[in-house]
């Protein structure tokens, strides 16, 4: 069996649209943006396997045009719904993977499938996840950009998988791919850390450990983060330790904003969730462009205890 490569496009906010608008007005939207998915990576030389829902399952038989696929919806899509009512944004979240896949009754199977949908639940919105063989499979000459995240562990799997994640935005500036030179040591590495979130605002800084997960943020008295602002809400975040990585949900009535310090992009979340893969910044009540905003700063860092 010929490798291809898999992608699973899914789109995030669905549930607020569908309450917004109705069941009828929503469905009508979905199917838009889905058969949209559809025909762009169709352009590419992609085939659609099955539309489930608000996602796509797509195979390419080359990285490259996978990845040119998903670069062209996510920067169309993001100028799209910029003007849009933050309730009714859904935002274009992806996983890619690598291998041999088996076809069955108009639908596919295999290692590279299941990791690939893992991959676009742990990716946040707008963000798009890829294996390191995706990476690899990517002619010397490609002007992709992306950023190594080290071996991320997998759900069914018994080894992590070293994933990347592609730097589509246009304005963002930073390395060329990077690829881990050992790959036994990050394993046996992760096997073994225990990962800390540190939580800065004002003269407030708290250190919370993966086994002390779940933590709320808010203006409650019993928060575990303490912000004494009218625009938190009670219970504002919860940051909950999930598939070994930090999942920030947002739980309050007038939403919160991420952004991560390598990147310029904003994530708006309203009821909806995202991954902390890197440090960054909190925006609770408002967008960063209040400055007078609670803004907390994050650090997500892992106590490494070498096993002997």
């Amino acid at each position: 069996m010929a490798e291809v490569t898999v992608v699973f496009t899914d789109l995030t906010g669905s549930t607020g649209v569908f309450e917004s608008l109705g069941n009828a007005k929503a469905t009508q939207a979905i199917t838009r943006i889905t058969q949209w998915i559809r025909k762009v990576c169709e352009k590419h030389n992609g085939r659609v396997i099955k539309c489930l829902g608000d996602g796509v399952l797509t195979v390419f038989h080359e990285s490259i045009d996978a990845i040119e696929a998903v670069t062209e919806l996510q920067q169309f899509h993001q100028e799209r719904i910029r003007t849009w009512p933050e309730s009714l944004k859904m935002r274009l979240q992806v996983g890619m993977a690598r291998g041999e896949i088996v076809e069955h009754n108009n639908d596919c199977y295999g290692d590279a499938v299941n990791v690939a949908s893992r991959l676009s639940n742990l990716s946040g919105p707008e963000q798009i996840l890829v294996t390191d063989n995706v990476v690899r499979q990517l002619p010397h000459y490609n002007m992709v950009r992306s950023r190594s995240m080290g071996p991320i562990p997998i759900k069914g799997r018994m080894e992590p998988c070293l994933v990347h994640r592609i730097e589509w935005q246009k304005e963002i500036s930073s390395e060329v791919f990077t690829v881990a030179a050992n790959l036994i040591s990050p394993f046996a590495q992760r096997e073994t850390s225990i990962a800390t979130i540190e939580l800065s605002w004002l003269d407030i800084n708290l250190c919370f450990t993966a086994l002390e997960m779940p933590v709320f943020l808010g203006r409650d008295s019993k928060a575990h983060f303490l912000l004494l602002d009218p625009r938190v809400s009670r219970k504002h975040v919860r940051i909950e330790w999930r598939n070994d990585r930090f999942h920030l949900e947002d739980i309050s009535s007038y939403g919160t904003w991420v952004r991560f310090s390598d990147s310029t992009t904003i994530m708006s979340l309203r009821r909806q969730e995202c991954v902390l893969l890197m440090n960054g910044e909190l925006a609770l009540g408002a967008s960063f462009e209040d400055f007078t905003v609670p803004t907390v700063s994050f650090r997500i860092s892992n106590n490494i205890k070498l096993s002997s």
